[in-house]
């Protein structure tokens, strides 16, 4: 391995932890107390064709998937469960 390949790999493990932190932070302890779809209004305002599960977290907060990081459409969620593979989007 080169020494840019292992300042690339490190760089990689940094930005890893760094935002493993940052989302364990908001996420470990909490409570999901409400799981919806998100409605029609919900998804034209973010933008979305499709509408993503939410989950209601017990602090108030809300998580979705999402295409990617720049927001471009809802996205389904893989699970390890084994009779929902899948949770899909609803068009």
């Amino acid at each position: 391995m080169s020494a840019s390949e292992s300042t690339i790999n490190e760089e990689k493990k940094t930005i890893t932890k760094s935002w493993t932190q940052r989302v364990a932070e908001k996420l470990v302890g909490r409570k999901i107390v409400k799981v919806r779809y998100m409605d029609e209004q919900e998804a034209e305002d973010c933008g979305f064709e499709s509408r993503p599960i939410v989950f209601v977290l017990d602090d108030g907060n809300s998580i979705y998937p999402m295409h990617d990081d720049e927001g471009n459409d809802a996205g389904a969620m893989g699970t390890t469960f084994q009779k929902l593979p899948t949770i899909p989007v609803i068009y």
